[in-house]
């Protein structure tokens, strides 16, 4: 639970928070016709004449976006209705070519569902659930263009038409930092499912930000909406801001007006569109052009089957089947792309160990957590850009694991790896850095140490343990850091035992 509070010139202020997610339905067609979905398409190049409204053109819905929606509503364990029905929303904006929007008010096909967040990455005990209220399946408007013209606006119809799956909140979160917990557990569950990119910054997932704030323990207070904020970061800051704001003019004797805001996030700041409609404003009724849309048991459970390994139930397999740590178990599971990577990793890794996946899976998630992640970062670079694949990083594990090469000198492979996109095999034989396992060749260079240092050597059998470490690092830049570490430390304790 969070604690957030603002505090304001006359005692505490509580936020309360609901999102609208309008998450793109990862389809080739639209909802109601043909046309491509394709994004950065020139524009109105991906319109039929059922996206321009052309007169006698019927919708026909696409099937694979209600398979979708549902599929969605089970990822999130929540009532799938076998009987829905589409609505007309009508109301005049000048990318809206038919002057109503087709959606699902009173009917949705995705009922109540819930959503786990853990709110801070490094307790695992750190949980709240959040209530969905409802999944609906709507068309989107076409773009205004205000760029290209000092005094006109254009209208792109691309967009017009494309499915979107509305997905609205419980006023269930109370601090910015659980709407963003929010909607990034909401966009990482639609990845794994594949309903929808995630792509905030094209546009195809954006949410509307209700905020209201209120003495604690009194009623909801009057909110506010704050349309298609397009990212996590966004949102967090929408929320503080926003609630703010409200503080602000109510301990000035103010009052909240229910209304549409927008955000700019150059100034930080929200502002004012337009006062906030009711249903009854947009006269809702049954699209007479649609049939109500009937499910049977069985396309239910064609889409219960399809879905994959789900991001809880997965961090759940790391922790328990392969001892991973809970912080790692949760880094690996954040998005779809790197579990898929890791699991090749671990995979090509066991493979050319010949162990079980259990016995090396700690290794891989340190080595992948750690030193790709770091390397990558430090090039600017995300997993998908990596030039190192999972199976030259499980190659990369398995030299370590046999004991071919050393933890340091993976460090110095894996920075060439990255700079050439040479296999880490060819690399360790170009630089001649395989390891030293020859116990003669050890004891002989252990023997010289030791007579090098023989005051030394005398401290430590007096009790001076602590120099252990200083032998083992004499043996080892005498072998130029290729002595095998485990068999250094075997042979300098018999030495000197």
């Amino acid at each position: 639970m969070s604690d957030y509070r603002i505090q304001g010139a006359t005692g505490e202020w509580e936020v309360v928070i609901g999102l609208e997610v309008h998450a793109q339905i990862s389809t080739q067609a639209k909802l109601f016709s043909g046309a491509a979905t394709a994004f950065g398409a020139e524009p109105n190049t991906q319109v039929s004449l059922v996206d321009a409204a052309m007169p006698g053109m019927l919708p026909v819905p696409n099937m694979e976006c209600i398979r979708q929606a549902v599929r969605t509503g089970l990822a999130i364990n929540a009532q799938i209705n076998k009987w829905s029905r589409f609505d007309r929303k009508n109301y005049f904006y000048a990318d809206l070519p038919q002057g109503y929007q087709i959606s699902q008010l009173y009917h949705p096909i995705v009922g109540e569902g819930a959503i786990e967040v853990q709110l801070d990455d490094k307790n695992p005990e750190s949980t709240k659930t959040i209530g969905i209220e409802r999944i609906h399946v709507e068309q989107d408007a076409g773009k205004l263009m205000h760029d290209q013209h000092p005094t006109m606006s254009y209208v792109d119809l691309n967009r017009s038409g494309v499915a979107l799956m509305e997905i609205v909140s419980r006023p269930d979160m109370r601090s910015p930092a659980e709407a963003g917990a929010y909607l990034s557990k909401l966009r990482t569950i639609l990845r794994y499912v594949g309903s929808c990119d995630g792509n905030m910054d094209q546009g195809s997932m954006r949410a509307d930000v209700n905020v209201s704030v209120r003495r604690p323990g009194e009623p909801f207070g009057t909110r506010t909406e704050t349309k298609n904020v397009n990212s996590v970061r966004f949102v967090m800051a929408v929320v503080e801001q926003e609630a703010k704001r409200q503080v602000a003019l109510l301990e000035d004797g103010g009052k909240v007006v229910q209304e549409t805001r927008l955000y700019d996030p150059d100034r930080n700041e929200t502002r004012s569109m337009r006062s906030k409609e009711d249903a009854h404003d947009y006269r809702y009724f049954p699209d007479p052009d649609l049939l109500p849309v009937e499910l049977d048991d069985a396309f239910v459970e064609e889409c219960r089957a399809s879905l994959p390994e789900l991001p809880d139930a997965k961090r759940h397999r790391y922790e328990t089947a392969l001892g991973l740590s809970a912080y790692n178990a949760g880094v690996l599971t954040a998005e779809v792309e790197t579990s898929r990577w890791f699991e090749a990793l671990l995979a090509a890794s066991a493979a050319k160990q010949g162990k079980p996946e259990g016995e090396v899976a700690k290794q891989a998630a340190n080595w992948l957590t750690s030193e790709l992640f770091g390397a990558l970062n430090k090039l600017g670079k995300g997993l998908a850009e990596s030039p190192v694949s999972p199976e030259a990083g499980g190659e990369l594990l398995a030299l370590v694991g046999k004991g071919t090469i050393s933890g340091s000198a993976a460090k110095q492979v894996l920075e060439k790896m990255l700079e050439t996109g040479d296999a880490p095999g060819v690399i360790v034989e170009r630089e001649g850095l395989t390891q030293t396992s020859d116990t003669g060749a050890i004891e002989a260079a252990v023997d010289a140490v030791l007579a090098a240092n023989a005051d030394k050597v005398a401290q430590y059998k007096g009790g001076k343990e602590a120099l252990f470490g200083f032998f083992v690092g004499q043996t080892m830049k005498a072998m130029q850091g290729k002595g095998n570490p485990q068999l250094v430390n075997e042979v300098l304790k018999a030495k000197l035992a």
